[in-house]
């Protein structure tokens, strides 16, 4: 998204801040809570909770453009950033997905309160960060063996056939469905479809496809981690 549009637009903000005293680590904490509010706004009913919960990630990808971008130019770099930034991705694509289990939910419907939907959306939540977390901790694997970082030829299966299915499934990009940003823009389609049909079974759809993903991603990202040379 960020190559596709969102530079185009980070590029003009930054020119209104660069000569501010604004800092990158201040533009990340901003990003952070962006990402955060698009779990209350997608418990909003209707098709407004799904643009509210767009609108809140979308702000979460342009100060995530911009606040690399401002360190760059004001040559303010810091582990402190990289961290919080990592911290950011993290919460936004949990908060995007226990906001659609909870959503799912009907939490603010006339009916009762399903809760099986929001605990598929939280597992789905809990599958996406275990997957970032097992690709960062092949870093700290690496730093507390006294390793060198990782190489991208260290990614390639040692088995020819797990090199095949991971292959496979990179050019599927299924994966993609539980990352933040593009899950609230199928949550949006989907709360759409809700509206002409009535009822939450797209949306009920969603979250159970979303947690099944999560769930076998979440294994074949540490089996393929484990069939590769990342740690050795």
């Amino acid at each position: 998204m960020g190559r596709l549009y969102m530079r185009e637009v980070s590029l003009r903000v930054d020119r209104y801040l660069v000569n501010t005293r604004v800092t990158p680590n201040q533009l990340t904490y901003l990003m952070t809570v962006f990402g955060v509010l698009a779990a209350p706004a997608l418990v909003v009913p209707g098709i407004a909770g799904a643009v509210l919960g767009v609108v809140c990630v979308q702000m979460y990808l342009l100060l995530d453009c911009v606040d690399g971008e401002i360190a760059r130019w004001k040559k303010q770099y810091s582990l402190g950033g990289v961290y919080l930034d990592r911290v950011g991705a993290y919460l936004t694509d949990a908060a995007v997905l226990t906001g659609f289990g909870l959503r799912a939910a009907d939490l603010w419907g006339s009916g009762r309160i399903d809760w099986l939907w929001a605990f598929l959306g939280t597992l789905a939540a809990l599958g996406a960060i275990l997957i970032k977390a097992e690709t960062d901790l092949v870093g700290v694997a690496r730093h507390q063996a006294g390793k060198p970082p990782v190489q991208e030829a260290a990614a390639e299966m040692r088995s020819s056939g797990m090199a095949l299915a991971r292959k496979a499934a990179a050019a599927l990009k299924f994966h993609r469905l539980i990352l933040g940003i593009e899950a609230s823009l199928v949550i949006l389609v989907l709360a759409i479809a809700d509206q002409v049909r009535g009822d939450l079974f797209f949306s009920r759809l969603g979250v159970a496809v979303m947690a099944g993903i999560a769930l076998v991603q979440t294994l074949l990202h540490l089996v393929s981690i484990l069939a590769s040379s990342r740690l050795k």
